[in-house]
């Protein structure tokens, strides 16, 4: 096939591609995109972009070619001989290479989105008020002037209201929690989050970081490279970066689940020696990965051996125990 022939075809493929991979993720997570951190919707939405012009590019190349077909002049085989032929076979090669790339990352991407209860939680209870924006969920109590608060941040490609049932259970006990929506939904592009939070918080005086999975990983570098401001870390199915185990001022809690697929109990008790010698180690029987939000099944982790309200009736109660930890004179 000569290269006039072939490139419309190409363009016509990739196009495709690039139109019908958005179009998969914004169909199946359409609510999630709308309510999270707005970098993934915007990038999916420009891919679809690039698709629709791959498109109307080959859409009109096989116009033209068809015209020149018409008119009875025959296309040159190589368009100017080998070094063209050579530059539009690395030409096509690089446009293949990136489409899948791309598109692969954009569809790797696609978030685990959070359970109808969950999402119903943005609304808000009687007993914690919740203010929703585009980098950030804020839960306060109602009941009383929050001074100590959690900056939260999720585990990789997980959708931040699906944290909304434990979060809003340990912000109605009177603590102020913040939410970060994270770009892409993952913890190392929201690195500085918790600080911009605390500049918005002067009435706070005791902060805890914490997070889940790999959100819990970046919460630990938060908290080990400012301990002026960081009082105390929650680990939800986590473990830190950095060795902490000199920090004796830290209040720390390693929250974890005895069935987890993806943060073991192995990766767990070696991650032990990184946390102060008073750390508190709680080990929720039977609970896995997904145990610790609501977005459903997680690929890769284990069996569960007890039910979700139960585990996360005690990942409440020990993070409840953290924050009075890191509170006390």
């Amino acid at each position: 096939m000569t290269r006039s022939r072939r490139t419309p075809w190409l363009l016509l493929v990739l196009g495709a591609l690039w139109v019908l991979v958005p179009g998969w993720i914004w169909l199946t997570r359409a609510g999630v995109l709308l309510a999270g951190h707005p970098a993934y919707a915007v990038a999916v939405s420009l891919a679809a972009v690039v698709g629709v012009m791959l498109l109307a590019a080959g859409l009109r190349r096989r116009g033209a070619q068809g015209r020149t077909e018409t008119a009875g002049d025959a296309p040159s085989r190589w368009d100017g001989g080998r070094r063209s032929r050579w530059l539009s076979v690395v030409g096509g090669a690089v446009a293949v290479v990136l489409s899948v790339l791309v598109l692969g990352v954009l569809a790797w991407l696609r978030p685990f989105a959070a359970s109808p209860p969950a999402v119903a939680l943005v609304d808000g209870t009687s007993e914690v008020a919740v203010t929703d924006s585009a980098s950030r969920i804020t839960l306060t109590p109602t009941a009383q002037e929050p001074t100590d608060g959690l900056v939260f941040q999720p585990g990789a490609r997980v959708d931040p209201r699906a944290y909304l049932p434990l979060l809003t259970e340990v912000a109605a006990d009177g603590h102020l929690i913040v939410v970060v929506k994270q770009p892409f939904d993952i913890g190392f592009t929201a690195t500085g989050a918790p600080g911009d939070v605390i500049e918005d918080h002067p009435e706070i005086v005791t902060w805890v970081t914490g997070g889940h999975s790999l959100g819990g990983v970046v919460a630990s570098t938060y908290a080990a490279d400012h301990p002026a401001e960081v009082d105390g870390l929650l680990l939800w199915a986590s473990y830190p970066l950095d060795d902490l185990s000199g920090r004796e001022d830290l209040a720390v809690a390693t929250v974890s689940g005895s069935e987890d697929g993806l943060a073991t109990p192995a990766d767990i008790e070696a991650s032990l020696a990184d946390l102060p010698p008073d750390a508190q180690v709680v080990q929720v029987a039977g609970a896995v990965h997904a145990f610790f939000g609501d977005y459903g099944e997680q690929p890769g982790d284990g069996t569960p051996g007890t039910s979700r309200a139960e585990a996360q009736a005690q990942i409440v109660e020990a993070s409840l125990a953290l924050l009075e930890a890191a509170a006390a004179p």
